[in-house]
């Protein structure tokens, strides 16, 4: 059944080779004890891990039941090992993190028997060894006739065809030696045992064979057999290690080195940390974000002006220009405005129709006019304009229709607010103050310092008339020499209330409302007052002439782009057709409903025609999110570091953990184990350390969340800074896995590459 023709093996080194076998001729057959004698170096160990496929040799072949096996593949030979032999080594060769049991079933598992077949003839063989009562014990706390019981129970349970012992007794006392021949001897009735050993005494009393080698070649045989046909269908079942075999193996390894694998877990973990703090915070930051949005911000309008902006910088966006050749022999003069998109909303009387269309419950709709109100104010008997040279101190413009967005921003320090269209509503800032420069063109005395609500609240102004304040003269129309008829014929207005932004005891929420609110310093009016002035400007003289003229009444010049003849009638009040619309949500919801609807009116125009509008809450709160993400991405790419480095440090220990286990390779090879076996088993050990460091550092971060955001809800103003996220934490707990596994792999393919019999010598 198993012949050796012409066997020769030569171990080659960088300028020796060696010639361990030299053309030896063997036959053996099922049923023989047959122990091979010889002199150290003589290559006995040598023919033992050839038969057994541990070795390869160099030339001739090994024939097993008549098949030769020069083309045998690896995984022909893991198979062979694993079904038709059996090893037993001088120094047992157990693994130590097993139990007996488990160490007796390796092998069968490599064959993918059952787990409970595996159980029952394992609990068997360790019977007739006489090892039931060890069963879960560990190989340490076992004597060595202990240890080489197993060893024999492990070699013989998979019912392979051969039992190869190298010296089975070396290691054992007299006592125990007679004890593991007899159960040798009882083996080698039903199976062919071959042994190596230096006892010629127990190779006479034992064997019914005797082989003596020296020098590589057989020098004597005492019986030689007689070889009947073989078995000419001899097939074997290739082996196959599951990814849970290996992660038991692994996992049992990393609990003997329980610290070191808490303390690799943790430095793996610091990454983790990093990154996952990094993630949790800007979610704490994001939801405060939307917090603030929703229940702060809600209230900003949605605004459609003529022209759109785009947050104080020039309007529309930006145009590339990197095509642009330079010229290096000077400076190229060039309009800053070309590097921008101008987008002009053209507002007309069907986009208002469909404006008034919407659900009123969505919001309240306030329209601008272009009409500029002719303000006078009187002191002493000196009657001034508020607005004359292109004053722009002064804030005069008309409030929201909705008092309950008033009320939910600000409080009326004195007076009232507004009810005709006749008051005005003083609004200061948080602290009473407002711009002495405002309040000297309003006519007001700063000279006092602190002035008093009974200075101010009656104080008039008036709307001049369009044809009390302008007069014709020849072809254009000038402001009237005498503004104090203009101002005893105009609409008297007063102030009848003072108001400030609320103040929160969250000085968060305060910043955050001054930063918002709709009112800024300064006066403002019902929408009644624009309507009444309008009204008088549709039938004033300025007006009609305007509307029938071609060229500018105010400057006599021709219109221009930024004086176009519309511009100027809405000015002056000659057409009442809105330059802007103010919508202001009832909700957060309502908002998103709102901008739904605006975009219905845009699906099918082109992109000029389209009508843009601006939300300011989401302008605000996208700036804040860009600096958020820019933010995190740099402390991400800092983490992230730590997290390389962690994971190169797993690699190397991975290393140093397959030195350790360099004898475990070797008798996972000897039991039929593939060199993708061997991969999986450290591949399964740097997938748990990688799953332990990931599920660490969450843990970590979670017990860290706790001070964290009781410091900094100080300092923020912010309960919950640190909000975990159970999707987040299982993406990290998967990239730590990854990480770490790519990490393993280079050891792992170490490992495999190890030679077995070499990796079997190793300490």
């Amino acid at each position: 059944m198993l012949q050796l023709k012409e066997i020769t093996k030569i171990y080659k080194t960088s300028s020796l080779e060696q010639k361990a076998l030299n053309g030896i001729c063997l036959e053996f057959k099922q049923g023989e004890f047959v122990s091979i004698l010889g002199p150290s170096g003589c290559g006995k160990t040598t023919t033992l891990n050839i038969i057994g496929g541990l070795d390869r040799y160099t030339d001739g072949d090994l024939i097993i039941n008549e098949k030769s096996t020069k083309e045998f593949k690896d995984a022909e030979w893991d198979a062979y090992r694993n079904n038709s032999v059996g090893f037993v080594f001088q120094s047992y060769n157990l693994i130590g993190h097993l139990s007996v049991l488990a160490n007796v079933e390796l092998g069968m598992t490599l064959s993918g028997i059952p787990e409970k077949e595996r159980r029952v003839k394992s609990l068997q063989v360790l019977d007739r060894v006489g090892l039931s009562e060890h069963i879960n014990k560990k190989p340490n706390q076992l004597s060595g006739g202990q240890k080489q019981r197993v060893a024999i129970a492990r070699a013989i349970v998979n019912d392979p065809d051969v039992i190869l012992a190298d010296e089975p007794t070396g290691a054992l006392d007299s006592k125990t030696s007679v004890e593991i021949m007899n159960l040798i001897k009882a083996i080698s009735k039903e199976k062919l045992v071959i042994m190596v050993t230096h006892n010629s005494k127990i190779a006479k009393e034992y064997s019914t064979r005797i082989i003596e080698l020296k020098d590589g070649e057989v020098m004597n045989d005492t019986n030689p057999p007689e070889i009947s046909q073989a078995k000419k269908d001899y097939t074997i079942k290739k082996t196959s290690m599951n990814f849970f075999t290996a992660l038991k193996l692994s996992f049992n390894n990393l609990r003997t080195k329980m610290i070191r694998t808490l303390i690799t877990a943790f430095a793996g973990s610091i990454g983790i940390i990093g990154v996952a703090l990094v993630l949790f915070i800007s979610n704490g930051m994001n939801e405060e974000i939307s917090s603030i949005e929703s229940e702060q911000l809600s209230s900003l309008p949605v605004t459609v002006n003529e022209n759109t902006t785009m947050m104080s910088m020039p309007q529309g966006p930006r145009i590339d220009h990197s095509d642009i050749d330079i010229d290096e022999s000077g400076v190229t003069p060039y309009d800053p405005k070309t590097d921008y998109s101008a987008h002009k909303n053209n507002i007309t009387k069907g986009y208002i129709d469909y404006i008034n269309k919407m659900d009123g419950s969505l919001g309240d709709i306030q329209y601008q006019l272009g009409l500029e109100m002719n303000v006078l104010v009187k002191k002493d008997d000196y009657v001034k304009e508020i607005f004359n040279n292109n004053n722009t101190l002064v804030t005069f413009k008309e409030m929201p229709t909705d008092d309950q967005l008033i009320n939910e921003q600000y409080e009326v320090i004195n007076g009232k607010l507004p009810t005709g269209d006749n008051e005005l509503l003083l609004v200061v800032d948080e602290h009473n103050r407002v711009d002495q420069n405002m309040l000297l063109t309003l006519g007001i005395d700063t000279d006092n310092g602190t002035i008093k609500f009974d200075n101010i609240m009656g104080k008039e102004f008036v709307i001049a008339k369009n044809n009390d304040y302008y007069k014709q003269s020849d072809l254009i129309f000038v402001v009237n020499d005498d503004l104090l008829y203009a101002y005893e014929r105009g609409f008297k207005v007063t102030i009848v209330g003072v108001a400030r932004p609320l103040i929160s005891e969250n000085d968060r929420e305060t910043r955050v409302r001054n930063m918002t609110n709709v009112l800024s310093p300064g006066l403002w009016y019902k929408v009644d007052l624009t309507q009444k002035v309008l009204n008088e400007s549709l039938h004033s003289k300025i007006a009609m002439t305007q509307i029938d003229t071609k060229y500018n009444l105010l400057t006599g010049e021709d219109f221009s782009e930024n004086s176009t003849k519309d511009s100027i009638l809405k000015q002056i009040g000659a057409i009442d057709t809105p330059v802007g619309v103010t919508i202001y949500p009832s909700d957060f919801e309502s908002k998103t409903k709102i901008k739904e609807y605006l975009d219905a009116w845009n699906e099918d125009l082109s992109e000029g025609d389209k009508v843009l509008y601006t939300d300011f809450a989401e302008s605000v709160t996208s700036m804040m999110d860009s600096m958020l993400s820019m933010i995190k991405t740099v402390l991400v790419a800092f983490a992230g570091i730590s997290l390389v480095v962690s994971t190169i440090m797993i690699g190397i220990i991975t290393y140093v953990s397959v030195l350790e286990r360099t004898k475990e390779i070797g008798i996972l090879r000897s039991l039929g184990a593939r060199k993708k076996d061997i991969s999986r088993v450290f591949n399964a050990e740097t997938f748990i350390v990688g799953l332990m460091a990931g599920s660490l550092g969450i843990l970590l971060t979670y017990l860290l969340s706790g001070p964290i955001n009781k410091i900094l809800s100080k300092s923020m103003d912010i309960e919950e800074i640190v909000r975990m996220d159970v999707n987040q934490s299982v993406i990290l707990i998967v990239i730590s896995v990854v990480l770490t596994s790519i990490s393993g792999l280079i050891p792992a393919r170490i490992a495999a590459k190890k030679d077995p019999v070499k990796a079997l010598r190793s300490e």
